[in-house]
This record gives C-alpha cells, sequence and structure tokens, in this order.
C-alpha cells in the first residue's frame, strides 16, 4: 500500500517532535554529567554545557576512596533488595485478596487502605512507634513502615481483577487450592505487571534518605543517599566559611550535587533496560479502563 504524501509529511514531523522531546529529556542528564567532571571555575561562570570544561576527577576520587562510601553503598543494596521483597510479598497478596469479589469486608479493606492515602499518624507518633517497636538503628526501621504502596496494591487489584475467572475456577477443579492458584497460575500470567511494581519499588527504596536520616544514628548503618548528603552539605559549608585547608574542597563544593546525582542514578539505569518493556503494558493492563 502506497503512502500518502500527508502520511509522509506527518511521519516527518512525528520524527522530528520526538527527537526534540528526546533532546529536552537527555540535556539535564547530559548537563550534570558534563558538571560531574568539569572544573570549579567553568561551572561557577555557567560554561558547561554538554562537554566538560576542565577535566578533573577529584570529586570522584574523594568519594570512591572513601572506605565509607562503599559500606553505605552496600546498605543501600540491602535495603533496596529486602524492602523490595518484603513490598513485593505483601503488595502481591493484599491486591489478591481483595480482587477476590467473594471476601468478606472487601469494600472496608478497600476503603481503610484508601484512606492511608491522604491520612497519617503525624511525624512524631510514627517516630515513636519505630522506637517502641525496636526497630530504631535497624534495617527493619527503612523497609517496614513503608511496605506496601497503595497507589501500587490498587494497580495490582485492577490487574487481578481483570483477569479471567475461569482460569482460577479450572485449577480449583483439579484439587489446586487458593495459595497454588496464586503461585501457579496467576503469578506467571502477571509478569508484565509485577516487573513494574519491582521498578517502582525498586527506585523508591534506592532514592529513599529521610527514613535513615530519621531513624539511623550510627554512620554504618546509613544508606548511600544519607552519606551523599552529608559530603554536600559538609563540602558546601566548608567552602562557604572559607576552609583553606586544600583547593580540593572548593572543588568538592562546585560539582559534589553532578557527581552525587550521577553515582546514585547509576545503578538504576543499568537495570531499568531490563525491565522497560513490562514498564508500559504492566502499568496499562493494570490501570483503570
Amino acid at each position: 500500500m502506497q503512502e500518502s504524501i500527508q502520511y509522509k509529511i506527518f511521519k516527518v514531523f512525528n520524527v522530528f517532535i520526538l527527537l526534540v522531546i528526546v533532546f529536552c529529556t537527555l540535556y539535564p542528564f547530559l548537563n550534570v554529567v558534563a558538571q560531574s567532571f568539569s572544573s570549579e571555575a567553568y561551572i561557577s561562570a555557567g560554561e558547561v554545557n554538554l562537554i566538560p570544561k576542565g577535566f578533573n576527577m577529584e570529586t570522584y576520587k574523594t568519594v570512591i576512596e572513601d572506605r565509607m562510601f562503599w559500606i553505605n553503598y552496600k546498605n543501600t543494596v540491602v535495603y533496596t533488595v529486602v524492602g523490595t521483597a518484603i513490598s513485593m510479598f505483601f503488595t502481591t497478596i493484599f491486591a489478591y485478596a481483595l480482587s477476590k469479589r467473594r471476601l468478606v469486608g472487601r469494600r472496608f479493606l478497600t476503603l481503610f487502605a484508601v484512606f492511608t492515602m491522604f491520612f497519617n499518624g503525624g511525624l512524631i507518633p510514627n517516630y515513636l512507634l519505630i522506637n517502641n517497636l525496636g526497630f530504631h538503628n535497624t534495617i527493619w526501621a527503612i523497609v517496614i513502615p513503608g511496605a506496601i504502596s497503595i497507589y501500587n496494591m490498587l494497580i495490582m487489584k485492577s490487574f487481578f481483577e481483570n483477569m479471567p475467572d475461569e482460569l482460577e475456577e479450572a485449577a480449583a477443579m483439579d484439587g489446586m487450592n487458593t495459595y497454588g492458584i496464586l503461585l501457579k497460575i496467576v503469578l506467571p500470567l502477571s509478569k508484565a505487571v509485577m516487573a513494574t511494581m519491582v521498578l517502582f519499588y525498586a527506585v523508591g527504596h534506592w532514592n529513599s534518605w529521610f527514613p535513615a536520616f530519621l531513624y539511623l544514628d550510627q554512620k554504618d548503618l546509613f544508606p548511600v543517599t544519607i552519606y551523599l548528603r552529608n559530603m554536600i552539605a559538609g563540602a558546601t559549608g566548608g567552602a562557604a566559611a572559607g576552609a583553606t585547608s586544600a583547593d580540593n574542597l572548593i572543588q568538592i563544593s562546585a560539582n559534589i550535587k553532578s557527581v552525587t546525582m550521577v553515582l546514585t542514578i547509576l545503578p538504576i539505569l543499568t537495570v531499568y533496560p531490563f525491565v522497560q518493556k513490562y514498564f508500559v503494558s504492566g502499568v496499562m493492563l493494570g490501570s483503570v479502563k
């Protein structure tokens, strides 16, 4: 079938618009990467765009050579893996239960869950609760309080509701119980939404810093986000106070934000391509039509 002139013109404009969107999306990130490799003078003068100027690795060396950075980085990996596993477990069983219309109290439980999206006990009661549970200075203070995202749970609930009931009825007639149906029938058919939820939870745990800021006091338990936050505060504060220990402190204070952004998002960028193909389909399949 031969394409019309109008359609060819549309394709040209479509490609042009998409390229503009891609450039606008990539430019801030490329600018951050360029600043992380640039010297203080060019950054302060605002002369760094997409290409580093006054190339230097001072801040990267300062961060990477610090033993505490790797300890905190390991903590972040552990918190992300454990937190994502716990979140997926509780979110999946909660969403699957609420997706069954025969569940007694289903409407109340759904409304109760949605209520928590808009109201909570407040910062001080949460802090007191964590302390009274004995979670202070433990991994559980990071991974337990936010174990279930109601938004993610509602997406999974909608996904499960859209699955044909005949599949589960056939499995039940073959003698399979509820847990077997969930593990052997439902979850294998839910790879798209599961991968999407894993991505949501993993990114959330990786970028999280406020719970650790509240509930952790020991430096060897900090995630890397707290380490980088403290380094930013120390470098900028030292430079503002006119510290004269070395020129590298001024250099660090100039591009520490860019370096920390690059080091923080690099692992997520390496993981994202492997789950990206499930991302759009998972959200759309689980959304309310």
